[in-house]
C-alpha cells in the first residue's frame, strides 16, 4: 500500500450484536469511505478492548463471529483495507507496555471511563477505586497502541472519545521525546458532525443500553414486527403528523432516496395512518437490508472462513508493519540484541593514542522504512550502509564487520576522504577495544 496515502484506523469493539443505528452511523459511512484511492484503511475488532467489561467467554467469541460477518457482508473488502482482530497483533500489547512506562498516570486520572467510574463509587459511599480493574484504567493506553502501532493519521471518533486520541497524541510525544526520535506520528480525531444517528423503539438514542435497538440482521418477520413497535404519538389517520422528532421519519429518511423523503413528509402532512406509515418504513429498510442480510446468513454457516481473512489480515499486516516497527521500538529503548550493541570503552587498547576516540556502530532507521548502520569515530563519519529490509540483517552484516575486517563493498559505502585502509585500521582498533573490555 501506499505510503503517501492517509492512514485511517476505525476500532470495533466486539461486545452485542450490531444493530441499525450502529449499520447508519459507523459501518454504512466507514465502509464507503474505505473505497477512496487517498486512504489507506485499517478496521479492527478490538477483542482485547471487550474483555474490560465482557467476561463471558462464549459470547466475546460469538460477538466477534457476528461483527466480523456484520462488516463483511455490508461490503467491507479486506483485500482493499487492513481487517484484522486485535488479538492477532502481539506487536499491540508490547506496544502498549512500552507506552506504560511513559504514560503520565495524573492523566490517565482524568480518563472519562474512569473518572465516572470513580464519581458513581463516591455518590453510593465506596472506595474510589471499589470494583474498578486496571483494564479500565489503562484502556487508554491500549487504545493509543492500536492507534500508534500503525501510525495512523485520522481516527473517527465521536467526540465523547476525542479525549482518548489527545491522549493518544500525548504518549506517543513523550516516547518521541524521551527516545530522541519522531518514532510516532500524531493522530487526529476526525469527527463528523453529520454522522446519522437513529432513535430506538422507545425514542431514546438507540442504544444496546437503553435495551431498545433493532438487530440490524433481524430476520424479515422480526424486523417488521419490531418497526411497528416503535414509539408513536396518539394523532389518528387524517390528522396532519409532526416530523420533527418522530423516530418514524428518521428511520425512514436514512434509507429513503431524496424524493421517497419527500413524498413521505408529504405523506405526514396528509395525516397518513400510523400503521401505513410503518409499513412504508418497513419496506425502505428491508430493501436495503434484505440482500446484506442474505450474504450475513450465509457468512454466519462459514465461520472457518471468517476466521481465515482474519488471521490472513493479521499475518499480512505484521509482516508489513507491525514485526518491523515494533522491531524498531525495541531497538531503541534499548531491547537489543547484544552481537550488535554499540561499545564505549575507557580503557585505550595497548599501542593506541591515548586521544583517539574509540570507533563505534550506529544503527537507525530511515523515513524510507530500511534500516542502516553506521561507523564512527568521534564525530567523523567512516562508512554507512545501504538499507536492509529488517534490522536482523543489518545487525548481522554490523556483526560481520565487528570480527575485525571489510568484507564485499556493495552493502556500505565510505565516507567522503575516507580511504579503507582507514576504515580498516578503524575496525582493527575497534576489535582491540573489545578485547580490552574483556
Amino acid at each position: 500500500m501506499d505510503k503517501r496515502k492517509t492512514r485511517i484506523l476505525t476500532g470495533i469493539t466486539t461486545s452485542g450484536t450490531p444493530h441499525l443505528g450502529n449499520y447508519v452511523g459507523a459501518i454504512r459511512p466507514a465502509i464507503a469511505a474505505s473505497r477512496a484511492d487517498s486512504a489507506e484503511s485499517f478496521y479492527f475488532l478490538a477483542d482485547l478492548h471487550s474483555l474490560i467489561k465482557a467476561q463471558d467467554p462464549a459470547r466475546t467469541q460469538r460477538s466477534t463471529l457476528e461483527i466480523a460477518a456484520s462488516w463483511l457482508a455490508c461490503g467491507l473488502d479486506p483485500q482493499r483495507v487492513w481487517f484484522y482482530r486485535q488479538s492477532d497483533i502481539p506487536e499491540i500489547s508490547e506496544l502498549t507496555w512500552f507506552l506504560t512506562c511513559v504514560a503520565g498516570k495524573g492523566i490517565l486520572n482524568r480518563a472519562h471511563a474512569y473518572k465516572a467510574a470513580v464519581d458513581k463509587n463516591r455518590a453510593d459511599g465506596e472506595d474510589d477505586d471499589a470494583g474498578i480493574t486496571a483494564g479500565l484504567f489503562m484502556y487508554p493506553v491500549l487504545m493509543a497502541a492500536d492507534i500508534l502501532i500503525f501510525n495512523a493519521n485520522r481516527v473517527p471518533v465521536g467526540r465523547d472519545q476525542i479525549q482518548h486520541i489527545e491522549m493518544a497524541r500525548d504518549f506517543g510525544q513523550r516516547f518521541n521525546h524521551i527516545y530522541g526520535h519522531e518514532y510516532f506520528a500524531l493522530p487526529e480525531a476526525l469527527v463528523d458532525d453529520d454522522a446519522a444517528t437513529l432513535s430506538g423503539l422507545d425514542g431514546r438514542k438507540m442504544s444496546k443500553s437503553y435495551n431498545n435497538t433493532i438487530p440490524l440482521f433481524a430476520p424479515r418477520e422480526q424486523l417488521k414486527k419490531l418497526v411497528f413497535s416503535m414509539l408513536t404519538d396518539s394523532r389518528a389517520p387524517g390528522e396532519a403528523k409532526d416530523r420533527e422528532g418522530s423516530p418514524l421519519f428518521q428511520l425512514y429518511k436514512v434509507f429513503a432516496s431524496t424524493e421517497e423523503t419527500a413524498a413521505f413528509a408529504q405523506a405526514y402532512a396528509d395525516g397518513i395512518g400510523w400503521g401505513d406509515a410503518k409499513q412504508r418504513v418497513f419496506e425502505v429498510v428491508d430493501r436495503e437490508i434484505a440482500p446484506l442480510r442474505e450474504c450475513y446468513d450465509d457468512l454466519m454457516t462459514r465461520p472457518q472462513e471468517i476466521e481465515a481473512i482474519l488471521r490472513d489480515g493479521a499475518r499480512r499486516l505484521r509482516e508489513r508493519y507491525a514485526m518491523p516497527f515494533i522491531a524498531e521500538l525495541r531497538e531503541a529503548v534499548g531491547l537489543r540484541d547484544l552481537s550488535s550493541a554499540n561499545v564505549a570503552v575507557e580503557a585505550k587498547p595497548e599501542g593506541a593514542a591515548t586521544d583517539a576516540p574509540v570507533p563505534t556502530f550506529k544503527q537507525y532507521r530511515e523515513a524510507d522504512g530500511k534500516f542502516y548502520f553506521k561507523l564512527m569515530e568521534g564525530d567523523r563519519l567512516l562508512l554507512v550502509s545501504i538499507g536492509f529490509d529488517s534490522p536482523r540483517d543489518a545487525g548481522q552484516r554490523v556483526a560481520a564487520m565487528k570480527e575485525g575486517a571489510l568484507e564485499g563493498g556493495e552493502d556500505f559505502r565510505l565516507a567522503d576522504g575516507v580511504s579503507s585502509d582507514e576504515v580498516n585500521a578503524a575496525l582493527a582498533r575497534f576489535v582491540a577495544a573489545q578485547l580490552a573490555q574483556e
